[in-house]
């Protein structure tokens, strides 16, 4: 009994609604990278390759851009 309950107060910690409050940018910018990621892919599978390079150069520039708004959130917050 006593697992179960560290266990509903632990999801409850990770899914309280003030962590997307504080910054909505990153699951703004989680989107972003799945939206670059996917046209990279259907591009690559249509055969436009130089296409297909840029997209996943783009992802790269958005994913990063998301871990230094998390990480960035992290430290102004005082969590990391």
């Amino acid at each position: 009994m006593g697992s179960r309950d560290v266990d509903t107060a632990q999801l409850q910690e990770l899914f309280e609604p003030e962590k997307s409050v504080k910054n909505p940018f990153v699951p703004l910018g989680a989107l972003a990278t799945a939206g670059v990621l996917t046209a990279g892919l259907v591009s690559f599978r249509n055969g436009n390759y130089q296409l297909s390079q840029k997209l996943m150069r783009a992802r790269v520039v958005t994913q990063g851009a998301t871990v230094a708004l998390m990480l960035g959130t992290a430290l102004y917050y005082g969590k990391f």
